[in-house]
């Protein structure tokens, strides 16, 4: 739903490609939940200008949301909230180094006054950040409600009541 025609509601923008690794995990729930978005690179770092621009247009853009992916020292997060009113979703991605740690402690870490909903790290983060993303829109919009509530009721339902023993 990476489309042109569609008025975006969500961005979906991470540091850089390796980033789409874990993020291509939100784009995934986010075309399951039938919720247009955009996706691009933005580095907080090496595209400082992108991102200061990216920010401080994106609620003039349509957009209602932004997920933001961001490894190592994931200032991207929290760079963009900075400049702009809309929620920011952050989700840490996994580094070799320190396993996400550190993606999480920089982006849960944000000083008052500029706050940065973080998910978990890696594939889950990003699931879940498509997924809280659809709530929020969920309270305005009735087509994305209706759609969100099938999904996670097909979510529960696929949960098993007993075991599979036929494993042992």
């Amino acid at each position: 739903m990476d489309d042109k025609k569609i008025t975006p509601l969500v961005a979906l923008i991470m540091g850089s490609q390796s980033d789409w690794e874990t993020m291509k995990f939100s784009k995934e729930t986010l075309l399951a939940l039938k919720i247009p978005f955009v996706s691009r690179i933005i580095s907080a770092h090496r595209t400082p200008e992108r991102m200061y621009k990216f920010a401080s247009e994106a609620q003039n853009n349509s957009f209602k949301i932004i997920i933001a992916g961001a490894g190592g020292a994931a200032h991207l997060p929290g760079m963009v909230a900075s400049h702009t009113n809309l929620p920011v979703l952050g989700v840490p991605i996994e580094s070799s180094s320190l396993k996400g740690m550190d993606s999480l402690l920089s982006i849960v870490q944000m000083p008052g006054g500029v706050p940065v909903a973080t998910m978990s790290i890696g594939k889950p983060g990003a699931i879940n950040a498509a997924i809280y993303a659809a709530k929020i829109l969920s309270l305005s919009d009735q087509k994305i409600k209706n759609t969100l509530t099938n999904w996670l009721f097909k979510q529960t339902n696929n949960v098993p009541i007993s075991p599979n023993m036929n494993n042992d």
